[in-house]
Order: structure tokens, then sequence, then C-alpha cells
């Protein structure tokens, strides 16, 4: 084997990982909600309507709208984005911002250490990687199972790269 190829295999990542929030409320669910509270809206609305409080009509149009902007919000949030990759030489973070900004960081394995902060009740409540006088918080908009099983896997990886 070449020297080429044997420092080809040592940056072939063997861990990788595309850390995204989760959102319990897909499109269509969505979509049905917002139908729910526009029907539900229309029908009291004519009810008040019909009684002579017409304001009342308007300021239900505007709580649906007010949940209309706080899903379009939620789902922009979604849109974040953290790839973690492991190889024998590297350790790579990029993480996306939810407007599409993208920051990258690089560090040695052997010298990057991964932290855990944990609570008694809730379990992980943070994770950072630390290296050359850098430290990059991964996963913090992760549930508490997610943390957990991403915690494990990454501990893992760096732990053989380390060995490799």
């Amino acid at each position: 084997m070449s020297d080429t190829n044997a420092s080809f295999q040592a940056d072939e990542p063997f861990f990788r990982a595309l850390l995204t929030p989760h959102r319990s409320l897909g499109k269509k669910g969505f979509t049905v909600l917002m139908g729910a509270l526009l029907f539900g809206w229309a029908v009291t609305g004519a009810i008040f309507l019909s009684r002579g409080a017409w304001p009342v009509f308007g300021f239900f149009g505007l709580d649906i709208i007010a949940v209309y902007i706080a899903f379009r919000a939620n789902y922009r949030a979604a849109r974040a984005r953290e790839e973690v990759s492991v190889s024998r030489t590297s350790l790579d973070i990029r993480k996306t911002a939810p407007s599409g900004k993208s920051e990258a960081h690089r560090f040695n394995p052997f010298w990057a250490r991964f932290s855990v902060a944990r609570h008694a009740e809730i379990g992980i409540t943070g994770m950072a990687v630390e290296a050359q006088g850098q430290n990059v918080a991964i996963g913090g908009f992760l549930d508490p199972d997610s943390r957990e099983s991403f915690a494990t896997a990454f501990s893992r990886a760096l732990a053989t790269a380390k060995t490799r």
C-alpha cells in the first residue's frame, strides 16, 4: 500500500452524525391544525357576529394570525443543522443556523475532549467539544433521549480515533 492510500484511509470519516431539531408536527398536521382553527374561528365568529358583537370576530382573526406566525417561526428554527464527523486525523463540526449561515470547526481528535454536563433528574443538559482553546457546544436543540444516544456514540467514536 502506498503512502497516498494510507493517508487517504486515515482521513476517511468512520463516524458521521447529522443533528437536527425534532418537530412533532409535520406539514400535514400543521395544515390540519390551521384548518381546524380557521373552522372554529369562523363558526364562533359567526355566532358573535349574529349577536351583534362584531369586534369579537376581528379579534379571533388576530389569534389565528398569531398562531400561524408562531408556528412559522418554529419551523424556521427547525432548519438548524449540526454535522459531526470523526476520522483518525480530524474531528469536524459544521453548525448551520436557520438563516443558512454556517461555521466550521476542525480539531485534532487526539487533543479533543468531549464534555457532558448532567443533571440528576433531567439527564444530559449540555455537550461540548473542547480543544485548542476553543469550546464548541453541540446538540443543544436535541431532546434528552437523543442527547444520551449521541453522547454515547460520539464518545465511542472519539475513543476509537484516539486508539487507531
